[in-house]
């Protein structure tokens, strides 16, 4: 067999990584998007996420690493996951939130979560897998389900700044204080590289915090608060769905930095999540709570380990 020169699979992995984050460009810039998708008929609507496994294509092909069972995983997905969002928007007109939405939303959530997908992917490129699920979760949501209140959108305004610091502000405080108390955080005193600080930031908020909030504050809380709101006839909805997504948003975080149940990490991620879910409902907006997210990662990045 032909060995590909190491330059070629450095450039297809590029490509790959850009055309698995080129579908959040586009839905986070061009706000008539979803409405040009849902134009479409259906079968084109749920068929066009099968494009979602050219990067499978793109990453393992060159590096020998190609499993036809994986790649049928990422041709068929996409468009299960449009497809049940399609039959949601018949059945749920007045998005008041569905079984079949939850549904959804655990199993790409699980996905990413317990880390099903990664096996497929050469070492160190699994952040491409969590991309494509993202893009599938964002076109089935606000393409073909058409969602409302999400808040996705990459013009970041200034009251977003404004409403993501201000509980950036509020948490750390709390974070600090408790992270230490229980051993989470261990205070380093010093930044060795300063100017690696914007660049961590920049980093934490396109790859962790911004799927995360589209995932928990966009989709499960917005749900969630309308479904609450259904089942107690508008009473404590929001207040319900904040609480229960920060909960969910903390367990999330159980397998992180230990092979078992961190239970200091998910309880400072479930308290992080009520801010997180305040500075979402401030303007319903996801740039506010990404911002909160990420310069909170940043700062434990930067002063503590």
């Amino acid at each position: 067999m032909t060995q590909i020169p190491p330059e070629l699979t450095r450039w297809t992995t590029l490509t790959a990584a850009i055309l698995a984050f080129a579908p959040v460009l586009a839905f986070g810039f061009c706000s008539t998007l979803p409405d040009r998708i849902r134009a479409l008929p259906r079968p084109a609507q749920v068929g066009l996420p099968v494009l979602l496994s050219i990067p499978y294509l793109l990453t393992t092909l060159p590096l020998g690493s190609f499993r036809w069972q994986w790649f049928a995983v990422y041709v068929l997905l996409p468009p299960l996951v449009a497809a049940v969002l399609a039959s949601v928007a018949a059945i749920d007109p007045e998005q008041r939130g569905h079984v079949l939405d939850f549904a959804v939303l655990i199993s790409l959530g699980l996905a990413v979560d317990l880390r099903w997908l990664e096996p497929a992917w050469p070492r160190g490129l699994a952040f491409i897998s969590k991309l494509i699920l993202l893009d599938a979760g964002l076109y089935g949501f606000l393409a073909v389900r058409g969602l409302t209140g999400v808040g996705f959108d990459l013009k970041v305004r200034w009251t977003d700044w404004k409403f993501g610091l201000r509980e950036f502000a509020l948490f750390t405080p709390i974070a600090v204080l408790l992270g230490l108390a229980v051993g989470f955080l261990h205070w380093h005193g010093h930044i060795e590289r300063l100017w690696t600080v914007p660049l961590a930031w920049l980093f934490t908020f396109f790859m962790i915090a911004l799927p995360e909030e589209i995932f928990f504050r966009g989709w499960m809380q917005n749900l969630l608060e309308r479904k609450l709101e259904q089942i107690t006839d508008g009473r404590n909805g929001r207040t319900a769905s904040l609480l229960i997504t920060a909960v969910v948003f903390g367990l999330s975080h159980f397998n992180k930095r230990n092979a078992f149940f961190n239970w200091r990490y998910v309880l400072l991620a479930a308290i992080a999540g009520v801010f997180y879910g305040r500075a979402w409902l401030a303007q319903r907006r996801i740039g506010a709570p990404a911002i909160s997210h990420a310069t909170v990662d940043t700062l434990w990045g930067a002063l503590f380990r």
